[in-house]
């Protein structure tokens, strides 16, 4: 799964969380679900101000994604590890190096009786550096996400392309 940082303010402070449960949930309005243990830091924020942001870090901010996620903001100030920017919402801290931001307003928190809780964002406005743009949309191999396989605990960049989506099964079969 590709890895992103989850931004929020907690107390009025940038704070930062990595994640690999991720997901597109609605088209129009853009939404997107995030899933964080319940005892995660960063998800005061989130409640806190109803805003939070999705940053895929490049392949080269590996150790410092990894290391907001080893410690919590409880113990640490996360503020500082890296350059921050605002976006219209302006509780939703964006990591300034991140090819890719996305601004989030909550929408809908699920409350599972188990370990995580579900957030639902509406994503309000998205940030993108013009490298990984590609007829005028991000391009994954441009953008070379950071990719967690939970398994064995371990960190990858992205593989080839091997086919494109709802074209490449039509191979499969002929109906």
């Amino acid at each position: 799964m590709a890895v992103v940082i989850i931004g929020a303010n907690v107390r009025g402070k940038p704070n930062f969380m990595p994640i690999a449960w991720c997901s597109i949930v609605e088209h129009d309005p853009p939404m997107i679900s995030i899933s964080a243990s319940k005892n995660h830091y960063t998800n005061r924020g989130i409640i806190e101000n109803e805003t939070f942001s999705v940053n895929t870090p490049s392949i080269d901010m590996v150790k410092a994604t990894d290391y907001i996620g080893i410690k919590s903001g409880v113990d640490i100030d996360k503020s500082d590890i890296f350059d921050v920017i605002y976006g219209d919402l302006g509780t939703a801290p964006m990591i300034k190096d991140s090819p890719l931001n996305l601004e989030c307003k909550l929408i809908h928190t699920v409350k599972l009786d188990i370990k995580h809780d579900i957030f639902i964002g509406e994503i309000k406005k998205a940030y993108a550096e013009d490298k990984i743009i590609k007829n005028n949309i991000p391009d994954v191999e441009r953008l070379n996400p950071l990719i967690f396989s939970m398994n064995d605990n371990n960190y990858w960049e992205l593989g080839k392309h091997i086919g494109r989506a709802w074209s490449i099964g039509r191979e499969f079969k002929s109906d």
